[in-house]
């Protein structure tokens, strides 16, 4: 019997991406057959960037049964890049970059490209933002959801630790 393939779409969104005020979330839908979830979290100062790695690797510690196989689609390509293609080299030059400085988000990184080898079949797969991607779209809605929740309760301005 064929097995059928796990789709998950993955989000990040900061609003006053590296202020002292800012506040972003995740979020991931995860699809297989008829059966669909959707979730995320809020997080106070962060960037953009830490939000797209976290949706992605919220997304991948979900998944029990890793040899699924497994597509990945995000509008991020600064995590499509990184899992495809920039890692190889990250680690190859001991996780410095090309001007020969660390990578950064590096214990994110790696903790992403740890769970990526637990897959047997996994991809990666770059899409547009704010498009034609119905999924890309209700992942980008739930953060904006979340985030908007969040400022109901706790008043804009008042994030900085």
């Amino acid at each position: 019997m064929e097995m059928s393939k796990l789709e998950i779409w993955c989000d990040g969104a900061c609003r006053n991406n590296q202020s002292k005020t800012n506040l972003g979330s995740y979020a991931c839908i995860l699809k297989y057959g008829d059966k669909e979830k959707i979730c995320g979290e809020v997080v106070e100062n962060t960037t953009n960037n830490i939000m797209e790695l976290y949706a992605v690797i919220y997304a991948l510690t979900k998944v029990k049964n890793k040899l699924i196989p497994t597509e990945v689609t995000t509008d991020s390509q600064y995590v499509v890049m990184g899992v495809n293609d920039w890692s190889k080299k990250w680690i190859e030059n001991g996780w410095m970059n090309a001007k020969n400085k660390p990578i950064e988000n590096q214990s994110l990184w790696r903790w992403l490209l740890d769970l990526v080898a637990e897959f047997s079949d996994i991809k990666f797969i770059s899409c547009l933002g704010h498009t034609y991607n119905v999924y890309n779209n209700k992942v980008d809605d739930y953060c904006n959801q979340l985030m908007n929740e969040y400022e109901l309760e706790k008043p804009k301005g008042t994030y900085a630790k």
